[in-house]
């Protein structure tokens, strides 16, 4: 494999600041000592557009919430599987809105790798209460389940909270069930190494270790290539397929990786151009409910004033039996109209339901003020940085009634957020909200590549020419959520959701 670099990237590229240890428990990264924020395009302009520039485009998304179509390119649950991707990668506790914060000084609290340490956090030895023990066989080998047999759920301490790796997984009831889908996945897979070895298997303490570093590899090289192939070709576009270049199942070919913008054969870093901007473009894709199952329908947040209950995915509870989800409603290759949930486009509409968060307030004012907060550069600076051509007034849907003076800033320090849900709404660059644009998918498609690339645990250092073929799938060499959810069902005895199936 090769990585390209752009020439002009590279001469005034400052040091990123890696090298700070992770918090006590967590895995060192594989060959480093990665673990801080910094800049995909230090070198970009980073003006501060300013509050009222702010409150304008806030008035915008308040002012045009709905008509917001569907995407029926991307099916809603890849909306949440970028959330759970979101949280295996990234976390930051420390900056705050309002103030300056520089990237170089803040420590990501999540390994910057796909290892799924959301799911698994520290391992058996460090955080037992992530597994079982009571059956002794599965001893640190198979991951805890909780709830019961009338309805499963994640494991949970007496006031309902989640014990997982990440809390922010329990934040609602769609990501908290994703989580529970990779734990299921987890010990399906123990299963059926358990099967392949037959009975005569050792079974002592050592071989419980082997199994589960056996069973834990096959997840988390079959994860990334769902997230590299399943997921980033959906969100990314066409942009994908130029980063990571490997054919397909049935004509692959020899890895190649083509990195221009981000240095990702270096020390893994988390550049806030993505995880302050580009990656937040699954705010557009939130709907304001889903089909949860056979005439089951919940709203993303309760009633004004009321409390959490089994009619909308509040989280942070335990899950009320009736919104357990059939996932064949979220992961799906037909759509059946009422019966199979579609992302929202990714363009500059939101629902309302996200212009009031519960205790939060509008979402679009809380990602551009941390935009402001992390002095992110401009969309229209890294356009050119990119070599794109930058959107103009009327793709960025300016209002011609506002202040000149403020629609001249906002076109020509657009924040890059704004700009990237923007340009991903055109049809030159998005489809018309089908995917990202080149901004953007760029951004996205060359951390999340870059990233594995640099992992010298991934599928992608370990054993470049790796297809997943391990696990039974619809199609040889190929691996996507719904064969994930379909191993699982089969796994357990259940039979896959019939929905769009």
């Amino acid at each position: 494999m090769k990585s390209r670099a752009e020439p002009s990237s590279r001469p005034c590229r400052l040091a990123p600041g890696h090298g700070a240890y992770p918090p006590r428990g967590q895995d060192e990264p594989a060959g480093d000592r990665g673990g801080r924020f910094g800049r995909m395009f230090p070198c970009a302009e980073r003006p501060d557009p300013g509050q009222a520039a702010v409150d304008e485009l806030v008035r915008l998304f308040r002012k045009r919430p709905q008509p917001h179509s569907e995407n029926h390119a991307i099916p809603a649950g890849y909306t949440y599987l970028g959330q759970f991707v979101d949280h295996d990668l990234t976390f930051d506790p420390i900056s705050q809105l309002g103030r300056d914060n520089d990237p170089r000084t803040l420590v990501n609290f999540r390994t910057p790798r796909f290892d799924l340490d959301s799911v698994y956090g520290s391992g058996p030895a460090d955080q037992p209460f992530l597994y079982e023990w009571k059956h002794r066989p599965d001893r640190g080998v198979k991951l805890l389940v909780g709830g019961d047999d009338a309805c499963r759920d994640l494991p949970r301490n007496g006031q309902g909270l989640a014990l997982i790796g990440d809390a922010r997984n329990d934040e609602n009831l769609i990501v908290s069930q994703l989580h529970l889908l990779f734990i299921r996945f987890h010990n399906a897979v123990v299963e059926r190494l358990r099967a392949a070895d037959g009975a005569d298997a050792p079974q002592g303490e050592q071989a419980r270790a082997e199994l589960f570093e056996r069973a834990r590899r096959i997840v988390r090289w079959h994860y990334q290539w769902i997230v590299t192939h399943d997921f980033l070709g959906r969100i990314a576009g066409p942009v994908a397929a130029g980063v990571l270049r490997d054919g397909d199942a049935a004509r692959p070919l020899a890895p190649a990786v083509d990195l221009r913008h981000f240095a990702g054969e270096q020390e893994p870093f988390m550049p806030i151009e993505f995880s302050g901007a580009a990656y937040r473009f699954g705010h557009a894709m939130v709907r304001t409910s889903y089909v949860m199952s056979e005439g089951v329908i919940a709203t993303i947040f309760p009633g004004d004033g009321a409390e959490p209950g089994d009619r909308d995915l509040s989280g942070f509870r335990p899950l009320p039996a009736r919104l357990e989800i059939d996932w064949a409603r979220f992961f799906w290759t037909q759509r059946v109209n009422g019966q199979t949930n579609s992302s929202l486009k990714i363009n500059n509409r939101i629902t309302s339901e996200l212009l009031h968060v519960p205790d939060r307030g509008a979402l679009p004012w809380l990602n551009l003020q941390r935009g402001r907060a992390l002095g992110l550069p401009s969309g229209p600076a890294v356009a050119d940085a990119m070599g794109e051509r930058r959107l103009d007034e009327r793709e960025l849907q300016l209002d011609p009634a506002a202040d000149p003076r403020l629609n001249e800033t906002l076109r020509n320090q657009t924040p890059l957020w704004y700009y990237v849900l923007c340009e991903a709404g055109t049809r030159e660059f998005g489809a018309s909200g089908k995917h990202l644009g080149r901004v953007g998918g760029r951004i996205v498609a060359e951390v999340l590549v870059g990233l594995l690339h640099a992992d010298a645990a991934s599928y992608l250092s370990c054993e470049p020419a790796w297809r997943p073929r391990e696990l039974p799938a619809a199609t040889a060499g190929d691996f996507t959520m719904i064969d994930l959810v379909s191993f699982v069902e089969e796994s357990e005895g259940r039979r896959p959701g019939a929905a769009g199936a």
